[in-house]
This record gives structure tokens, sequence and C-alpha cells, in this order.
């Protein structure tokens, strides 16, 4: 199992969408759909980048499952 992400709800807060999110950190609208339906893990940087600008720590955005 990968890793969970709560980008969908803090992009949903945000008022983003997909692409407006992707343009942002310089990924495509793909990647973002990738990553929030759980078929694609990001890069540390990309993590970092999407913590940055919701403001939040990492750990907010993305976790390991439970054993």
């Amino acid at each position: 199992m990968g890793v969970l992400t709560r980008l969908p709800e803090h992009r949903a807060t945000s008022n983003f969408t997909q692409a407006g999110l992707a343009t942002l950190v310089g990924v495509s609208r793909q990647t973002i759909n990738s990553i929030e339906t759980g078929r694609f893990e990001p890069s540390l940087s990309l993590a970092l980048k999407l913590a940055y600008l919701f403001n939040v720590p990492v750990e907010n955005l993305f976790s390991l499952p439970e054993n």
C-alpha cells in the first residue's frame, strides 16, 4: 500500500482546481490527479512544495498507512 494523502481536502478548502494547483507547483494536472487517487507518490521536493503552498507540515498532507 502506498502513501495516504489529504491533498484533495486541502485543495478543495483552498479552492484550487487540479490544473491550477499543478501550475503553481510546476507539474501536470494528471500528476496531481495521480497523487490524489494514490496511483503516484510525490517526490520529496514536490511534497514539500505542496506543504509550503498550503502552509502545513508535510505530515498533514501525506502519511504512511497503519500496519
